[in-house]
């Protein structure tokens, strides 16, 4: 609500008193103050706090009060939120109202609700020293799914200046059939974290949302702000839309961050590593580093990740008891405040934590971050080093921590790139019909719409751009009465046309739909409470169910029994002792090597091996140096790959007769590749293969020898015909299936809410077969399939390596043993068949046989 960051000396104000003193204020100095001397107090606001301005953020300042769009990309830290900020209220001082009871004048969009609450903070304080310029009643609200009734119904009867919102709660606002009040005295809208929406449906929804502001108040200004992107024009097009991009401005802040990067080298370096065997060992070294600073910001690339290292802390450091904390997003919210709170003033020792810290206002307490684990792409590396040393004069540093040998050379690689300023892009999403019919029926809950007036208005964003008529027409169609095949069923018709307008079908279905506005979707989760009362979080259903009463499992850093699951919530009691206990498993760990990164990883391979044959005309990375004798094993027995060549190895153990091939695409592209390759052979050759992957390559393992030559590869590996042969492997169908459940979500066939993952999938499910049965053309269904394929094996990348394939040298290489870089993979699919206790029993055991056969 808004007086709860009301500006310094501010009072609770009746609404028609507090519009009067405001435009008291502020009309009766606009004569006399031009934006030359408005930023002549913005500069000075700087000098009284010992700063001076950067140029980057003047000409921020001087573009907005000009009018102009744009995006401000500098990196993080460096105050582009004082800069857009800033820029923001000299645009609404400098526009007058038209309204004599003005409403919200800047609307700031945040990626995520839990940072509304510190960018509140952030944005109020030039407020308080400000109020000479913007008078005493200017207010800073929030409003996301956090905002609680009340204080909703208490922002309706009095909107703030400036109103700090997530896209879907925008959403929720354009719906209702009084938004046109609301907005009418817009003036600026600010996109904090525009490299985070980007490429994804929130994207989408934020570009449509956008668009119907535009609609309702065309003068508006709209800015981005952005960390880490490459493509930038391709950014700024899809924030402002292709017809404004023409004139927006696109500012980058040349103020570099003064970054160190350093890798925790663990001794001795294993010529067999594999998946996470190494990162505990590292405990020691970690304890050193965090003993050395005052605050410490630990991010893993997993939440369960996240939940082993902060056990691990807290059993190595019992003293830190009260000054560790644990933040992810499955953490109840009230435990990620007290996280986020000991951060800003500085009295925890360490966080450890996912991506849910990746974004939002600085820590200025923060010295240094860990990477536990390979960044797996540079931008995240960069992200994630820029949210330490804030204090004036500091130095960011981040040290990385590798979970297995091989990821030393994805750290170096990664740290080597992002040095050399290689981030990797960010491409905007275009065609989601899914996003299209839930904002069809946003419209017209608001007061309705004339079908081409809403045509043209989609058109503008680069999400629809390329939208035909008889897509356009399909959606409308299809929010109207279902599509052909639910056309029977008034719950699917949801709009009506009366005198050339569409309107909501009824009150009921405007409250439903605004119950389900949004694009995030995710698996069932049920809540983890205490027995004797408080809440822990949420565990995704499927891991809790496979539980049975009195299991142990290790949440929110907690060790933890189970007492009972009534379907919607876990009730749990304190468990003994954190020894083999289980942890649970979230989707969403299944994150690939970007594709930059890759390459530098290749990059890193190939210097390694130029090493061995001439003296190096620069020193190698230490990381890829402590690998040396690994990759020289590697080269002895096999051979060392390289980016003009696809490396094949056959071998033969127990398990069977072994393919393992490097293609260096990340994880999900591997995973298709791999589903892909077994298909065609077994289309040949009648045969039952075993599949696995990790980032750097993938195994095919069968009972029999696969007699392939170079040749043969080269057949198998041909691009033609992928679409249809990736289907037909992979139960196309059925995986679209379990995809069109998002889609249904979001087109508002089926509804949220507390049911079961399969009672949700069953509905899904039964839409999706009477579609495919009486609705063939029916374009979410054509949607479901391509999302799939990008999903879950990154299609468009996957189609690209393929391509690349057709250009290299295949290499067939017979070894006498599993090599070094074939023996994680190998890992991987024992890990995937046998009990914990068995596969590492048999990991270990064969990692000895090689490395002694190494050593002779």
């Amino acid at each position: 609500m808004p007086s709860a960051f009301q500006t310094k000396g501010s009072q609770k104000l009746p609404r028609a008193t507090k519009s009067f003193a405001r435009q008291k204020s502020a009309h009766a100095e606009e004569p006399k103050i031009t934006p030359t001397d408005l930023f002549a107090r913005f500069t000075q606001w700087f000098l009284k706090r010992d700063q001076q301005p950067f140029t980057f953020q003047q000409e921020a300042w001087k573009a907005m009060a000009a009018g102009n769009d744009g995006l401000l990309h500098a990196p993080t830290g460096t105050g582009k939120t004082l800069a857009a900020w800033l820029g923001a209220l000299g645009r609404s001082y400098t526009v007058p109202t038209e309204h004599e009871k003005p409403g919200i004048r800047i609307v700031w969009m945040t990626p995520l609700r839990a940072l509304a609450t510190d960018t509140a903070h952030a944005l109020e304080e030039p407020l308080a020293d400000l109020t000479d310029t913007f008078g005493k009643c200017w207010q800073v609200g929030t409003r996301t799914g956090d905002t609680s009734a009340a204080d909703r119904r208490r922002l309706r009867q009095n909107w703030p200046e400036a109103l700090i919102t997530t896209p879907e709660s925008l959403s929720i606002l354009l719906s209702l059939e009084d938004s046109q009040e609301i907005f009418a005295d817009l003036d600026t809208v600010i996109v904090d974290e525009w490299h985070e929406l980007l490429g994804t449906k929130r994207g989408v929804q934020t570009e449509l949302a956008l668009s119907r502001l535009r609609a309702i108040r065309p003068k508006i200004i709209t800015w981005g702000l952005s960390a880490t992107l490459s493509n930038l024009d391709e950014a700024v097009t899809a924030l402002v839309g292709p017809q404004r991009s023409k004139h927006a401005h696109l500012i980058e802040a040349n103020v570099p961050r003064n970054l160190e990067f350093s890798t925790l080298i663990p001794e001795p370096i294993e010529r067999f590593p594999w998946a996470g065997h190494l990162g505990l060992r590292l405990l020691p070294q970690v304890i050193e580093a965090l003993e050395r600073a005052s605050t410490t910001l630990a991010f893993t690339n997993t939440r369960s990740q996240a939940e082993r290292w902060y056990d691990a802390i807290r059993n190595a450091r019992p003293d830190w008891k009260d000054k560790l904390a644990l933040h992810h997003g499955s953490v109840d919210r009230e435990l990620r405040n007290g996280a986020e709170a000991g951060l800003r003033n500085g009295t925890l020792k360490c966080v450890v934590a996912t991506s849910s810290l990746d974004l939002g206002v600085d820590f200025g307490p923060v010295e240094q971050v860990l990477q536990i684990g390979s960044p797996k792409g540079i931008a995240r590396i960069l992200q994630r080093a820029g949210r330490s040393g804030h204090a004036p004069g500091a130095v960011g540093r981040l040290i990385c921590v590798p979970t297995h040998a091989l990821e030393l050379i994805e750290c170096a690689a990664a740290r080597i790139a992002a040095a050399a300023g290689s981030v990797e892009p960010r491409r905007p999403l275009t065609n989601s019909l899914d996003c299209l019919s839930q904002h069809i029926v946003t419209v017209a809950c608001s007061g309705g719409f004339r079908e081409q007036e809403l045509f043209e208005e989609v058109q503008g964003t680069v999400a629809f751009a390329g939208l035909d008529k008889q897509s356009w027409r399909w959606a409308l169609d299809f929010a109207a009465r279902g599509g052909h095949a639910l056309s029977a069923y008034p719950d699917y018709c949801r709009i009506k046309e009366r005198f050339g307008r569409w309107y909501i079908a009824s009150p009921a279905l405007a409250r439903r739909h605004r119950m389900n506005i949004g694009t995030i979707t995710s698996n069932a989760t049920v809540n983890v409470k205490w027995c004797r009362g408080g809440r822990l979080g949420t565990v995704e259903e499927a891991f809790i169910s496979r539980l049975n009463t009195g299991d142990r499992f290790l949440f929110a850093g907690r060790p933890l029994k189970l007492f009972r699951f009534d379907g919607l919530t876990a009730w749990v009691k304190r468990a003994r002792g954190s020894h083999g206990i289980q942890v649970p498993r979230w989707n969403g760990g299944r994150m690939p090597l970007s594709t930059l990164l890759s390459a530098a990883v290749l990059e890193q391979v190939r210097l390694a091996g130029e090493i061995r044959d001439t003296p190096p005309t620069r020193p190698l990375p230490q990381e890829t140096e402590a690998v040396a004798p690994l990759l020289a094993t590697q080269a002895q027995w096999s051979r060392l790959p390289t980016e003009d060549t696809l490396l094949i190895e056959r071998t033969r153990s127990r398990d069977g007769h072994h393919l393992f091939i490097f293609p260096f695409e990340g994880r999900l592209v591997h995973e298709g590749l791999a589903a892909l390759l077994a298909w065609r052979i077994a289309n040949q050759t009648p045969s039952t293969l075993t599949l696995a992957s990790n980032d750097w390559g993938f195994e095919l393992t069968g009972a029999k020898q696969l007699k392939l030559d170079a040749r043969d590869f080269r057949k198998l590996f041909k691009p033609g015909q992928l679409l249809k042969d990736l289907c037909a492997c992979l139960n196309g169908t059925e995986m679209a299936k379990r995809q069109f459940r998002e889609i249904a979500r979001v087109a508002g066939l089926i509804q949220g809410g507390t049911r079961s993952a399969k009672q949700t999938q069953a509905s899904a499910g039964l839409i999706f077969d009477v579609l495919s049965e009486y609705d063939t053309e029916n374009l979410l269904l054509k949607q479901a399939r391509h999302e799939v394929l990008e999903q879950q094996f990154e299609f468009q990348r996957l189609s690209e390596s393929l391509d690349a394939i057709s250009e290299k040298e295949i290499v067939v290489i017979d070894t006498p043993r599993l090599s070094p870089l074939a023996f994680p993979i190998w890992a991987e699919q024992i890990q995937s068949r046998l009990t914990t206790q068995n596969w590492r029993e048999r990991i270990t055991q064969m990692a000895e046989e090689l490395e002694q056969a190494a050593r002779t």
